[in-house]
């Protein structure tokens, strides 16, 4: 399974922890370090998410405002090779991030959370459980 992790630029040291932790388990992460200088970023994007089955969404402070975010959880949301894979993961202490700042379609799926990341090794854990419970 190839997994798309969807994050702010400032959320990249996060995003390369939890992709470690999937490679670890056995699964393919695309991230941008693929781009290669000269190569259009846009269409590599594109590539990445045509080619990936699964998508983790990191919802922090700095990401939900994101157009990026919006445009890649739109695609995920709409590609029948997403369905069951879109894991949003809200990144801050409960009740810190106001629920109004979540999109609304985010709301409704099945949410993991990491309020601490000195611990987040459960969190990723348990993203990792998701996705092998949905391949």
């Amino acid at each position: 399974m190839q997994v798309f992790i969807s994050h702010a630029n400032s959320d990249a040291q996060l995003a390369n922890r939890l992709a470690k932790t999937l490679r670890e388990s056995g699964m393919e992460v695309w991230d941008d370090t693929q781009i290669l200088p000269g190569d259009n970023w846009g269409v590599k994007l594109g590539e990445a998410l045509q080619e990936s089955d699964a998508m983790v969404v990191l919802l922090t402070p700095n990401s939900v405002n994101s157009p990026n975010l919006n445009f890649e959880t739109g695609y995920a949301l709409g590609d029948q090779n997403y369905k069951g894979r879109l894991i949003p993961v809200i990144v801050a202490p409960r009740g810190t991030m106001p629920n109004e700042a979540i999109p609304w379609v985010l709301r409704r799926l099945n949410m993991v959370y990491l309020p601490d990341l000195e611990k987040d090794e459960e969190g990723f854990k348990k993203i990792t459980q998701m996705l092998k419970e949905a391949a």
